[in-house]
């Protein structure tokens, strides 16, 4: 071989190591503090939805992603050519953890606004949608309307883990009320199984979303239908929901701002309230005040 051509050889093996070399160091693609490129310099963002949370967020029959918040981040995603979404299916607890390191871009689970998750995660200006909160109690306790009148009662509620918004909603109440405190106890776990403590009588009564309380009790095929008698839903509150944002993602943020306030002067929401929840959750909006 001829010395021009070993040299040659030898420098494009340098310049080849040291591209590598570089590409070891960057973050890994598709974290929140990397950019992953799509067609066309599309940013592919990760945005993950609890799978289990039917109908705010869940996988349909065929297995794709659907529910309402993430039918909504689909609106936006149509609205934003320079973002493609991509949605990852797992569990609350990874989506909160995901988000927060940098895993996920954004997730989307029927997430309450609270002091402590501003700590973490970029709370847009614009919410996603609204969720009923009510309790769920035997049959012979539906006189108890709301939270005043379960705490006068002197009833015992299931516990919600410390770090669930809803415990934050309870909590707030009390500070509210300090005559007329519920019961309040922080669980290990970031769920329990309302409806079958309830059922048991193992407490009096417990917090849930009204979609989640469809689902398994009103719903044909729902793991407690044959509860639908037994036990009722009285809402006591309507609040706002909101996508989380890792922190590092502020212009992604500022660019679902944008999406979906355009989106909101449609009735795009309102009727996908209407599909998934079975009724129009934005009609009381002017009351809502959380």
């Amino acid at each position: 071989m001829k010395f021009k051509q070993i040299v040659k050889l030898t420098s494009i093996s340098i310049v080849a190591a040291a591209l590598l070399t570089a590409c070891g160091d960057e973050p890994q693609s598709g974290s929140a503090s990397s950019k992953e490129e799509g067609k066309d310099g599309v940013t592919v963002v990760k945005v993950a939805y609890d799978q289990a949370s039917k109908p705010m967020t869940y996988l349909d029959e065929n297995g794709n992603p659907t529910g309402y918040d993430v039918e909504v981040m689909k609106l936006v995603d149509e609205a934003l050519p320079q973002y493609e979404f991509d949605y990852v299916g797992t569990t609350s607890d990874d989506l909160l953890i995901g988000v927060e390191q940098g895993k996920y871009h954004a997730g989307v689970k029927n997430a309450f606004w609270t002091e402590e998750r501003t700590q973490k995660y970029i709370f847009p200006k614009e919410f996603l949608g609204l969720s009923s909160a009510g309790l769920v109690l035997k049959k012979e306790n539906a006189h108890i309307k709301n939270l005043s009148d379960f705490a006068k009662a002197g009833y015992t509620l299931a516990p919600i883990a410390a770090n669930n918004a809803q415990y934050t909603v309870i909590a707030e109440y009390n500070e509210a009320n300090p005559d007329n405190p519920v019961k309040l106890q922080a669980g290990e776990e970031f769920t329990v199984d309302v409806v079958q403590w309830v059922n048991e009588g193992r407490v009096d009564g417990g917090v849930q979303i009204e979609g989640a309380f469809n689902g398994q009790v009103l719903t044909e095929g729902g793991p407690y239908y044959n509860l639908k008698d037994e036990v009722v839903y009285n809402e006591f509150a309507v609040i706002k929901t909101w996508p989380l944002f890792n922190k590092k993602q502020q212009e992604f943020a500022d660019a679902y701002d944008q999406a979906i306030a355009e989106i909101k002067k449609t009735d795009a929401l309102q009727q996908l309230s209407k599909e998934f929840y079975g009724k129009d959750l934005f009609e009381v909006l002017d009351s809502v005040n959380r």
